[in-house]
């Protein structure tokens, strides 16, 4: 099977959702922290209560489930910043339709670490910190199912996710998924690189920040993908290693993190994220800056998310109604709004419910786009957090 191949714009987003025989083992991608930890070394927790309905004809239907959710009155999620895969439209839609619903957003800018800590941390309790779903990278899924963390539930759509990044019992399935771009303030560089070797310029000294690749899957992504600088794939994450060390080593990278303000200011005008981040990005600040956003010429990493609801969920039905919504044609249409590519994308198109005006807007990646497989997704992320600090030379701190 190819690591790698050429996409149009639409064949872009239909690689999302054909994760069906083949490609399914391809369509995998990293967490926001991308490590899991060891299950042997965590406390244990309380027994978690008997799992809730596994669909909606269990429940009784859609107004049974609304009832239900109606009598729970809030719901809690975590790690959904704004600004990220279009979550603030998201949470917009979702709570004016059901506004019976108190929301509670938790730790908006958190980790999928974070997000698993946070279930472990709150086993048992009934109060509105313990999050009822989590939005997490993708090995989190076997690491959260084996540690009991989740329960099952089927969505309405459930038929029309592939096969290949959804838990056949239910525990959980893709959201969403990225590529690794170059995010460029124009107007505050001297050129716009188009590729991975471009960022070496010494033109470009001071000008360029990531955050914790440690720590963080976008980063942690970035850092791989840059294994294509010099033709590598994704089974050499040593020299996207390699290749940060000389970043760093030229001056080019700067030895802090850096939020998006300061791309927008041109304090630190080269960033590498998400491209739905980076185009929402663009698209929220037009009128202050030039942002470019740019898909490296030798080759980039796609990476998925994926959805399950807490095991220790006090509110199961307010996160099924959730989840529900997420699924729903409504709700994928709103994270391709946000260019983040849904994992319906398929079945949306062949129904044509896609308004033309929004496939017209969406992003052409004619780069070679990889996606990962589980094993090297595990042995890549380790290398990377085995190494960053000690041959990058760079140790962020919080």
């Amino acid at each position: 099977m190819n690591k790698y191949a050429k996409l149009s714009r639409r064949q872009f987003l239909e690689r999302a959702a054909l994760a069906s025989a083949g490609a399914a083992a391809a369509f995998v991608g990293l967490p926001r922290i991308a490590f899991a930890q060891d299950a042997t070394a965590l406390p244990e927790l309380p027994p978690a209560p008997e799992p809730g309905p596994i669909d909606l004809e269990a429940i009784g239907g859609m107004d049974e489930l609304i009832e239900l959710a109606r009598a729970e009155g809030e719901l809690s999620t975590i790690a959904l910043p704004d600004d990220w895969a279009n979550y603030g439209q998201m949470k917009l839609d979702f709570f004016a339709l059901y506004d019976f619903l108190k929301y509670n957003d938790l730790n908006p800018l958190g980790s999928s670490a974070e997000e698993i800590e946070a279930v472990r941390a709150n086993a048992g309790n009934s109060g509105p910190q313990n999050p009822d779903t989590i939005d997490v990278g993708f090995v989190w899924g076997k690491t959260a199912t084996e540690q009991g963390l989740l329960q099952p539930y089927k969505v309405a759509t459930w038929d029309t996710i592939p096969d290949g990044i959804k838990d056949p019992d239910g525990y959980w399935n893709g959201n969403y998924y990225g590529t690794i771009v170059f995010e460029v303030n124009a107007d505050a560089v001297p050129f716009v690189p188009q590729d991975w070797n471009d960022l070496l310029d010494p033109r470009l000294k001071g000008l360029i920040a990531i955050n914790d690749p440690v720590a963080g899957s976008q980063d942690a992504h970035a850092v791989w993908a840059a294994a294509f600088a010099d033709g590598g794939s994704l089974d050499e994450p040593e020299k996207g290693i390699e290749f940060f060390k000389q970043l760093a080593e030229s001056g080019n990278l700067v030895p802090t993190g850096y939020l998006p303000a300061q791309l927008v200011s041109g304090e630190l005008p080269i960033s590498l994220r998400w491209d739905y981040n980076a185009l929402a990005w663009r698209d929220a600040n037009v009128d202050q800056a030039d942002i470019q956003v740019v898909y490296p010429k030798s080759g980039s990493i796609a990476g998925v998310y994926l959805h399950g609801i807490n095991a220790y969920a006090p509110r199961p039905y307010a996160a099924r109604l959730w989840a529900e919504y997420l699924f729903s044609d409504e709700g994928q249409l709103t994270w391709l709004s946000g260019y983040a590519k849904p994992v319906r994308f398929n079945d949306l198109m062949e129904r044509g419910v896609i308004p033309e005006e929004l496939l017209a807007k969406l992003p052409v990646a004619d780069v070679p786009l990889a996606f990962p497989t589980l094993e090297q997704l595990e042995s890549g992320l380790q290398f990377i957090r085995d190494n960053w600090a000690s041959e990058v030379g760079i140790t962020y701190t919080s």
